[in-house]
């Protein structure tokens, strides 16, 4: 698989595929409420599930930060919006398009 990294713009509500230096992909996204906001830093896909259920959507890919992964959902009206518990919730449709063309290791790097 080529040199894929996700860059995630919490401030901006979306996630960025890269290959190399090429931005290939962009997504929407919900993220954190204030009270449980999306924690920045630099991290990695560690798991990947597919069909978790729930509130999980789809897909989960779990995040190195226990606790964290980006994920389908089960409430898409909630993409664009503050409104998670810290994790990176997407359309059931892109987390699967994304889980497909990352793997376990792809850099997760979230910013404000």
């Amino acid at each position: 698989m080529p040199n894929r990294s996700i860059v995630i713009h919490t401030a901006r509500r979306r996630l960025e595929l890269y290959e190399g230096n090429r931005l290939i992909q962009s997504y929407p996204i919900a993220v954190g409420k204030s009270a449980t906001p999306t924690p920045n830093g630099h991290y990695s896909i560690a798991t990947k599930t597919v069909s978790p259920g729930g509130v999980f959507g789809s897909r989960w890919m779990g995040l190195t930060i226990p606790g964290y992964g980006i994920h389908g959902t089960n409430n898409p009206a909630s993409i664009g919006q503050a409104v998670s518990k810290g994790c990176i919730r997407m359309h059931n449709h892109d987390a699967e398009s994304l889980f497909q063309r990352v793997k376990i290791g792809t850099p997760v790097n979230i910013l404000r």
